[in-house]
């Protein structure tokens, strides 16, 4: 693969802010190449000033060698459409006087033979787009889940109530945040339980948050759960239709009140397959492309909406890591079409091929016209630059900062003219540092955060709802996360009284 790293291309990036009175321009300051990473280095010397190598089981799912889960068999259509006919209960409202119960263990009866339940899921009555979404509960013992279900029917029938509020002598002792300060807490959440999850994907609806696919340290899964972001609750709609096979590290993207979800994998299997969920009465389907062209099988990218298309970028497909954009059409989802839109191999003859190094488990995010990449691996080395890409004009453009930080599998939020970038892994080990890189002045800002935060991990997901971050998930190297924590984001902390801004290059 070309190895673009850091252009000697002088053109700087410059930004613009409107604010009624001025436009500030800036001109960062060029800073050296990052150090790659060896496999064959020595880890453990802690005084060493070499950046650690990335451990192989942490890579981003295998960008550039073949998995060695070979054992695992892709499941029959027939188990697929088994596994994903799920459905939750409804809320029960609790009296008043009823305390609080503790949590059960969302893991309970995991493995436990039972009958055939899944066959006789009913289809759920009215449900609501704007509130916990949820239909029937079982009723009897038919519906006790079998032995090989999916996660959502292996867990039905369990509720998690709504915790009790902490008891002030046995509570987190964090110190006392200013009005102006950021700060983490657990959200209380309850309704029904959920598997942990690493590599699934949250997307955003109105005010419900889609959790889909992802795997715990077992297998992945095809579920699909559904958090209220105003009550913290947590549904498991029953959904029909062409049902996705098993996925981890796909994409998902809203467009109105649709989910298109792209690629991904599970194991060996790497797909490139397009599907579409209509959350108003949860159906999926598997469209009939146009054209003949279509992006390269792959998991790890990322994709953005812009003007009616899902720009994809990079990721890897089993063999290397690819850094090519990728446009569909989602202007009408029954007739969807690819256009490839960067990629070396379009490069005029004897041209230099400026783009960023091929990569997976990085992020995307749109400002205006302006892609900005950052992060991401390509199962070797951890990267900890900037990239925008100008979707309109069609070039590329590094952004050169001074001080910077390798990040993978990390998330990344646009708030305001910050962009919050939370967790991932720094090359070492897995981090919960919360870094602003600031989009006006393309600097990172380091701030401190109050509460107790949760442990480091990567490949969690992240959404920005009412002034807040909400973090689903994610894996520590060790252990699977299943919990969901909230960053406040007070108005001093991460707004500086910019409502517009643009970037230029």
């Amino acid at each position: 693969m070309a190895d673009s790293g850091r252009s000697t291309d002088k053109s700087t990036l410059k930004t613009k802010v409107v604010r009624s009175q001025k436009i500030t321009t800036t001109s960062p300051a060029v800073r050296p190449n990052p150090s790659h990473l060896s496999d064959n280095s020595d880890d453990d010397d802690g005084d060493s000033s070499e950046p650690a190598p990335l451990p192989r089981s942490h890579t981003p799912g295998h960008l550039s060698s073949k998995s060695t889960h070979t054992s695992r068999r892709k499941p029959s259509d027939l188990t697929i459409r088994q596994r994903s006919q799920s459905t939750s209960q409804v809320a029960s409202h609790r009296p008043a006087t009823r305390p609080a119960k503790p949590p059960p263990s969302i893991l309970n009866g995991v493995g436990d033979p039972s009958s055939e339940g899944d066959k006789e899921a009913k289809h759920p009555s009215a449900l609501r787009a704007t509130s916990a979404i949820t239909s029937r509960p079982p009723t009897n013992a038919s519906t006790v889940p079998r032995h090989g279900a999916s996660a959502a029917s292996r867990l039905r029938g369990q509720h998690t109530d709504f915790p009790s509020l902490p008891d002030p002598r046995t509570a987190p002792d964090v110190p006392v945040a200013p009005a102006s300060g950021m700060y983490w807490s657990k959200a209380p959440a309850s309704g029904a339980p959920h598997p942990s999850l690493r590599a699934h994907t949250t997307t955003l609806v109105g005010s419900n948050i889609f959790v889909f696919g992802g795997c715990d340290s077992r297998t992945c899964f095809n579920d699909l759960y559904v958090f209220d972001a105003d009550s913290f609750y947590w549904s498991v709609p029953h959904v029909v239709g062409d049902i996705p096979v098993p996925l981890r590290a796909m994409t998902c993207t809203a467009v109105g009140k649709k989910l298109i979800v792209f690629g991904g994998g599970d194991g060996p299997e790497y797909y490139n397959d397009v599907y579409v969920l209509d959350t108003t009465n949860f159906r999926w389907s598997k469209p009939r492309l146009i054209g003949d062209k279509f992006p390269s099988k792959r998991r790890a990218h990322t994709a953005c909406l812009y003007k009616n298309g899902i720009y994809v970028f990079g990721g890897g497909d089993g063999v290397r890591a690819l850094n090519d954009i990728w446009r569909l059409d989602v202007n009408d989802v029954s007739k969807m079409s690819w256009r490839l839109i960067s990629s070396p191999d379009k490069n005029a003859p004897g041209t230099k091929d400026y783009r960023p190094k091929a990569r997976g488990y990085h992020t995307s995010n749109m400002v205006g016209s302006k892609l900005i990449i950052f992060g991401g691996s390509d199962g070797g080395e951890c990267f900890d630059d900037v990239w925008v890409y100008d979707v309109d004009q069609q070039f590329w453009r590094a952004v050169i900062i001074p001080i910077a930080f390798r990040r993978l599998s990390h998330t990344a939020n646009i708030v305001g003219s910050y962009l919050f970038i939370i967790g991932g892994h720094d090359g070492n080990e897995y981090s919960n540092d919360v870094l602003l890189l600031n989009l006006v002045t393309m600097t990172w800002d380091k701030r401190r955060v109050y509460g107790k935060g949760p442990s480091g991990r990567g490949y969690h997901g992240a959404v920005l709802y009412d002034s807040r971050l909400i973090i689903i998930g994610g894996f520590d190297g060790s252990e699977v996360f299943g919990d969901v924590m909230l960053l406040e984001l007070a108005v001093h902390s991460y707004y500086s009284q910019i409502s517009h801004f643009t970037i230029e290059v």
